[in-house]
């Protein structure tokens, strides 16, 4: 079931065992995706939380699977939550 999936505490997605990131010892990560999270460290370290919100209101609205404004209202309800970003 969706909701008990856990989300990638980077961007967000939610995530199955095929998309988890993986540690330095390659085992599995069940924190991070593996979009933004490989071999222990994140795939692209320099990007801020404006950046990743506005990759992920794209993402979200690639191919119509949303609009604009839901996207626009998920993305900065939900990132700036998540471990990367939460301070």
């Amino acid at each position: 079931m969706i909701e008990n999936q856990p989300r990638c505490q980077s961007c967000g997605m939610r995530m199955t065992e095929e998309f988890f990131g993986t540690e330095t010892d390659g085992a599995p990560s069940k924190e991070w995706c593996k979009l933004c999270y490989e071999k222990g460290q994140f795939t692209n370290p320099t990007m801020t939380l404006d950046e990743m919100i506005a990759h992920s209101i794209k993402y979200a609205t690639k191919g119509s699977k949303m609009s604009d404004d839901q996207a626009n209202v998920l993305a900065h309800a939900v990132i700036p939550q998540l471990k990367r970003w939460h301070k």
